[in-house]
């Protein structure tokens, strides 16, 4: 199983950015697909998750301004990311779990500046 993460760069506050992962080499529209984040000197967190039946679930920090997608046809997951504040900036990771194992791309670095 792979994760190819990309869309991340430099915005300014207020601004918006569009993730994008292609997963390859699972049956990608049977997994639950998330979006994870992690900032200098913190933990890993769950930004956004969507099920494979397309249920969405955004962590407070969020809500209002991300929008989690996927793609099952082409295997592809999205973070749709508007509002951005300097708090949002982070390593941002898509993840699968699959067949008991996590998966997770190589990380995208989304900076915004004030």
């Amino acid at each position: 199983v792979q994760l190819q993460a990309s869309g991340g760069g430099l915005v300014q506050a207020g601004g918006s950015l569009r993730l994008s992962c292609k997963v390859s080499g699972t049956n990608f529209k049977i997994n639950t697909f998330d979006w994870y984040r992690q900032a200098p000197g913190e933990q890993r967190e769950l930004v956004a998750s969507i099920s494979s039946g397309g249920d969405e679930n955004y962590a407070d920090f969020v809500k209002g301004r991300f929008t989690i997608s996927r793609d099952n046809v082409y295997r592809m997951g999205y973070l749709q990311m508007n509002s951005l504040t300097p708090e949002d900036t982070a390593v941002y990771y898509c993840h699968l779990r699959s067949r008991g194992m996590d998966f997770w791309g190589q990380g995208t670095q989304v900076t915004v500046s004030s």
